[in-house]
C-alpha cells in the first residue's frame, strides 16, 4: 500500500477569539502525519456520518479544540500494524466512541492510528461495510434495546415509542425492535418518511407535532410500554407523562433541545425509569456484547435500504443536511471511493 492516503481535513481560520470559520477539504497525507500515541495503524474501509460529525465539520459545539483535524466518530477496517499484542496485521476491527473524531483524529480518511483499547474485533457474521452501515447509530440503538429489556420490557406489554424515527439511531431501533417482536410506534416530523418507516417494521406512525406540544397536566393516559428517545426537549418532557406503569425510556439524543420540563409524579406514581444511554465510553465487554447482538438482531439483507453511500468529497454537504434534519437513515462514508 502506498504511504500516501486521502483524508477529509478540517482547518480553522486564524481568529483572536479562536472562533474562525472551519473549512473542510480532501487532502493527501502520509502515515507520519497521523497523531502519535496510537497503538494500531488501520486501513479504513468505511466510516459513517453522525449528528456529532455534522456539528464538528461545520465548526459548531466547540467539540474540536485543535486544528488541523480529521472528523469521523467511528470506523471499520483492517489492521496494517500494531504495537499491542491484542491485534495483528490482517485483523478486522471496529472503533466507536472514546471521542474519536472529536479530540482524536477519526475515520474520515483512508488510514487511522488509534489506541488498541478503543477497538473491538469485527463481529462474527458481519462485514466491515455492514458494521459501519450500522455504525455508532446502530450500536447506540442496540445499547438502548438492551437497557430496556434489562429493565423488563417484553413484546407482550404494548407499543414501544421511537422518537426521531427516520434518523440513524431511530431507523436502526425501529427495524431491530420489530424483528424482536415488538410493536413499534415511530415518531417523525417528515410525513414523506412514513412508507420508509413502515417498511422497516413500524406498525404506527405518529406525527411529531402530536408529542412536541407541552401539556399542563402532570400525567396523561398511560400509552407506551417503552421508549427510545432521540430528541429530548419538549418531546421527552411530554412522553414521560405518557409512559405505562414501570415502563422505561432510553434517552440518547438532544436534537430537540437539552432541557426537559417534568415533575416527579410519573416516577413516584408509575415507577417510570429514565435511562441514559451513552455509546462513547462503554466498556469493552459491553461493546462486544452489543455488536454480537447487532449481528443477530439486524436484518443484514435489508440493511442497504437504510444506507446512502458517499465519498469523502461529498461528506461536507451531507454534514450540513444532517443538522437540518434532512438525512434519512444512515450515511456510509467510503474513503476509498
Amino acid at each position: 500500500m502506498s504511504e500516501s492516503f486521502r483524508a477529509l481535513m478540517l482547518t480553522q481560520d486564524e481568529d483572536a477569539d479562536g472562533k474562525g470559520a472551519v473549512h473542510a477539504a480532501v487532502t493527501n497525507l502520509s502515515n507520519d502525519d497521523l497523531p502519535e500515541g496510537g497503538d494500531v495503524l488501520i486501513a479504513v474501509d468505511y466510516s459513517t456520518l453522525n449528528y456529532k460529525d455534522g456539528l464538528i465539520i461545520n465548526g459548531l459545539g466547540k467539540l474540536v479544540r485543535d486544528y488541523p483535524h480529521i472528523p469521523g466518530v467511528d470506523l471499520a477496517g483492517t489492521v496494517i500494524s500494531s504495537s499491542d499484542d491484542r491485534y495483528k496485521a490482517g485483523d478486522q476491527v471496529v472503533a466507536t466512541g472514546w471521542r474519536m473524531g472529536e479530540i482524536w483524529w477519526g475515520g474520515h480518511a483512508q488510514r487511522a492510528r488509534i489506541k488498541a483499547d478503543w477497538l473491538v474485533p469485527l463481529p462474527d457474521g458481519m462485514t466491515t461495510r455492514q458494521v459501519m452501515a450500522m455504525g455508532t447509530a446502530g450500536l447506540t440503538a442496540v445499547l438502548s434495546i438492551m437497557a430496556l429489556e434489562k429493565h423488563g420490557l417484553t413484546p407482550d406489554q404494548g407499543d414501544v415509542l421511537v422518537t426521531g424515527a427516520a434518523g440513524g439511531v431511530g431507523s436502526m431501533a425501529v427495524t431491530m425492535l420489530a424483528r424482536r417482536g415488538f410493536s413499534v410506534a415511530a415518531v417523525t416530523g417528515r410525513p414523506e418518511t412514513a412508507d420508509y418507516l413502515t417498511q422497516l417494521g413500524a406498525s404506527k406512525i405518529i406525527p411529531r407535532e402530536d408529542l412536541s406540544e407541552p401539556t399542563t397536566r402532570p400525567m396523561e393516559s398511560a400509552i407506551w410500554a417503552g421508549c427510545i428517545d432521540n430528541v429530548g426537549g419538549s418531546t421527552l418532557s411530554r412522553v414521560i407523562g405518557q409512559m405505562a406503569y414501570g415502563a422505561s425510556i432510553a434517552s440518547l439524543g438532544n436534537a430537540g433541545g437539552i432541557k426537559i420540563e417534568t415533575n416527579v409524579l410519573p416516577f413516584i406514581l408509575r415507577g417510570v425509569n429514565l435511562l441514559g444511554i451513552d455509546s462513547v465510553m462503554q466498556p469493552y465487554e459491553n461493546r462486544v456484547e452489543a455488536w454480537q447482538n447487532a449481528a443477530k438482531w439486524m436484518d443484514l439483507d435489508n440493511l442497504d435500504a437504510m444506507v446512502t453511500e458517499t465519498n469523502l468529497e461529498a461528506v461536507p454537504e451531507y454534514a450540513r443536511a444532517i443538522l437540518k434534519g434532512q438525512v434519512k437513515g444512515r450515511v456510509l462514508v467510503n474513503p476509498n471511493a
